[in-house]
């Protein structure tokens, strides 16, 4: 099932992915940020459960920000 999260306090304005009844999550975009870091980051994620994804980006942050595009990720994935 096709999921959006829109994101806050990052670059990247909603992150769209797909969450599957195991928890896998593939098919991840973002919409804004910095292009070819996250199309890097949705690459290396593809196929990884939702658990695995938020132990290991969640808390992450960007400069001064208290999130990043990484940490949204994390919450994306688990809120679904």
């Amino acid at each position: 099932m096709t999921h959006t999260y829109k994101t806050e306090n990052t670059c990247a304005t909603q992150i769209q992915f797909d969450k599957d009844e195991n928890g896998v999550i593939t098919n991840i975009v973002f919409t804004n940020g910095c292009n070819g870091n996250l199309k890097a980051i949705s690459k290396l994620l593809d196929g990884m459960k939702a658990e695995d994804i938020s132990a290991k980006l969640l808390g992450n942050t960007c400069g001064r920000r208290p999130t990043s595009c990484a940490d949204q990720l994390a919450k994306a994935v688990m809120s679904v």
